[in-house]
């Protein structure tokens, strides 16, 4: 297996894991179904971590569609099989302009899954436009999926421009661990063409922190044994090296919390009701996860500008 059909594989076992949460009540998701074959129940602490970053980062997202309201846009890099494009349809959110952006062996199996299903492609059809899916890549009215190498800078511009794009209207970046896969030169450079290229924008970044310690070691060496490994470990030694990865290349500022702070920010109700769904009793497991993932923010240009804390 080579190190980018590990980096892929991957995205199978995020979506695994997060079914996995869904199917016990940790959160609602009617569109995951649809990209998983088979159910492996996962331990109550891998839930309540899956359950921590889908909600963490839904705090964000919810940050910068109060402040732009329908006059934005989303690009989702390393997307994946990520079900957030219907979620925000089904709470009434539309949004000028929503893309994903992964592999093409990755984008090629997400796009064949909502052809074969009418509930998925029900939820992106419009009377505006038809949803056309050719090979790796599908086009709908506001939602796109496109198919490349977030290395390859050039393409990936020129396919955002082709799918409407627009440089100046507020821009939110979503990754999930992706740019810990990517070598550091790599990452940089595509942050700082994002920073350069775009005039209003904020970037979400969920990854591993704290990779320095015992615990993130046994982390790598269990990823190198499934042909895998985090090729941008430099920036995940602390939220301070994150946050810098992201200043030093033109960005106005960024802000960096590990998921154990997230965890605690959580709506409290709905974090009593979670716990009560299964007993934990590996508590020192979660909360070494939790200490080991973190979500770092950053942004350039006025719309975002204040929102630098919880």
């Amino acid at each position: 297996m080579s190190f980018d059909e590990g980096v892929q594989a991957t995205n199978c076992d995020a979506t695994k894991c997060k079914y996995s949460a869904v199917k016990m009540g940790y959160w609602k998701d009617d569109y995951i179904k649809y990209f998983v074959t088979g159910y492996e129940r996962k331990t109550p602490e891998i839930n309540r971590g899956y359950y921590a970053r889908t909600q963490g980062v839904a705090l964000f997202i919810d940050k910068f569609l109060k402040k732009t309201g329908s006059n934005c846009q989303i690009i989702n890099l390393g997307a994946g099989f990520d079900t957030l494009y219907w979620r925000l349809k089904d709470s009434g959110i539309s949004i000028n302009n929503y893309v994903e952006v992964d592999f093409a062996s990755v984008t090629s199996k997400k796009c064949f899954l909502i052809k074969k299903s009418k509930i998925l492609l029900d939820a992106i059809s419009s009377q505006v436009s038809e949803v056309r899916i050719v090979g790796s890549e599908l086009h709908a009215y506001n939602y796109h999926i496109i198919g490349t190498d977030l290395r390859n800078l050039s393409e990936l511009e020129k396919k955002l421009c082709q799918v409407g794009i627009n440089f100046d209207v507020p821009t939110m970046f979503l990754t999930e661990c992706v740019l810990v896969y990517m070598e550091p030169e790599c990452s940089s450079m595509l942050l700082q063409w994002i920073a350069n290229k775009f005039s209003d924008i904020f970037y979400v970044n969920y990854e591993p922190v704290n990779m320095n310690d015992n615990f993130a070691r046994i982390m790598l060496d269990n990823l190198r044994s499934r042909g895998c490994q985090f090729a941008g470990v430099d920036a995940c030694f602390s939220t301070q090296t994150q946050m810098d990865r992201f200043v030093r290349v033109g960005w106005d500022s960024a802000r960096s919390w590990n998921m154990t702070n997230i965890y605690e920010y959580l709506p409290e109700d709905d974090r009593y009701r979670m716990e009560r769904l299964e007993m934990l009793d590996e508590l020192e497991l979660l909360q070494q996860l939790l200490t080991h993932y973190c979500i770092t923010i950053a942004w350039k240009g006025g719309t975002m500008a204040d929102v630098d804390h919880l």
